[in-house]
């Protein structure tokens, strides 16, 4: 119940973001290369973003 009112922390809100696009990407996989490989790249930039707060 504590969590519910918890603000997320920066670490947390890039893990969404990084799990967001790349289910967006897989998804895009089989329509749209471009696009998914798009999403990809936004995805590992986040990564890294990720990895310098480790």
């Amino acid at each position: 119940m504590l969590r519910l009112f918890r603000k997320k922390s920066e670490k947390e809100k890039l893990q969404t973001q990084y799990e967001k696009l790349m289910k967006e990407a897989h998804g895009l996989s089989t329509s749209n290369r471009k696009l998914s490989d798009q999403k990809t790249y936004e995805a590992e930039e986040v990564m890294k973003k990720l990895e310098k707060l480790k």
